[in-house]
């Protein structure tokens, strides 16, 4: 180890001590300087902004990031746009590309369609590359349900898109549908383990955690540095869990989520990625984008703070 490492190390375990101890350094902003607090353009597709305007509005509020949808992206291109100008847009504001997000249904029980959705996905990958980007979303699309049996063909499927992205330089993050197929945690980090691959590796989100009646307790077998970046949003407490649905979520903080639990050991266990909102409450739409996205960033920012430090606004 050299000295660089350890005071590295050792500054994080004193970070760790401060936070469960109630300590507080006033002259670093733990919420900067560890995590970057980015955006999922999900929460403002109702106002069906151009994607250089979602670029646009996400900076000037003041996010670190964003993820975009592949079809945003192709709407541009196919108006005359090109990738590299998006690039630039990117570059220009300063934002973290964190993640694509795609539906390629290469998780299909259906050979046919799971070799298409294995090319869309390589498609969509290189797409990921041209922008900068290094991860996209794979939600495992053309399943209805999760047949606890074949987990072992689904880690193998898994893989086999792993292993496009390795040659592109992108990685595919299994992602967690509360409401979707793959819904139980166990199933997510079983399929992972599976693939035996160095890549392989997790899109959790908050909502979807709680909606597929996982426990939040369960993070701590994870290795949380691994993991790039976390889905942030809040859910109420009605309807019942069961019943939620995407457009229940909430702003960070202001629903039964428990933060205060949950943020202190996400750090403690190593996350330091980005937290990147990610709503679909329409009713948020109806203020003005930029005043709805400066609320969700103040909210997120606040709840992050409070969390860890227990300060007040």
């Amino acid at each position: 180890m050299t000295r660089k490492n350890f005071l590295e190390d050792l500054a994080l375990v004193f970070a760790g001590l401060s936070i469960s101890s109630g300590c507080i350094d006033e002259k670093r902003d733990y919420v900067r300087t560890r995590f970057r607090i980015s955006l999922n353009t999900s929460t403002i597709r109702a106002y069906q902004l151009p994607v250089e305007q979602q670029i646009e509005v996400c900076s000037a509020v003041g996010f670190d990031g964003i993820e975009l949808w592949v079809s945003d992206i192709q709407k541009y291109i196919d108006n005359g746009g090109s990738v590299s100008d998006i690039r630039s847009i990117l570059n220009d504001k300063r934002l973290t590309l964190e993640n694509i997000i795609g539906f390629a249904p290469w998780a299909s029980d259906d050979e046919l369609q799971r070799k298409e959705g294995q090319q869309q996905m390589q498609r969509e990958m290189e797409l990921t590359a041209k922008l900068g980007g290094k991860y996209i979303a794979a939600p495992m699309i053309g399943l209805k349900q999760i047949e606890r049996e074949k987990l072992d063909e689904y880690a193998f499927r898994y893989r086999q898109i792993l292993e496009i992205g390795k040659s592109i330089g992108v990685i595919p993050l299994l992602e967690l549908w509360g409401a979707g197929a793959l819904y139980r945690l166990a199933d997510a980090v079983y399929i992972a383990l599976g693939t035996e691959h160095s890549d392989a590796n997790l899109l959790l989100d908050f909502y979807h955690i709680f909606r597929g009646g996982n426990s939040f307790e369960s993070l701590r077998l994870l290795n949380l540095a691994r993991i790039p970046l976390f889905h942030i949003n809040d859910y109420p407490d009605f309807p019942p869990r069961e019943q939620t649905k995407d457009s229940d979520r909430v702003y960070p903080g202001d629903g039964i989520c428990p933060f205060r639990t949950i943020l202190p050991f996400l750090f403690q266990y190593g996350f330091r990625g980005a937290f990147s909102v990610e709503l679909f409450n329409e009713n948020y739409c109806k203020l003005p984008v930029k005043e709805m996205l400066t609320v969700t960033l103040k909210k997120t920012k606040s709840l992050i703070k409070n969390s860890l430090y227990g300060l007040d606004n």
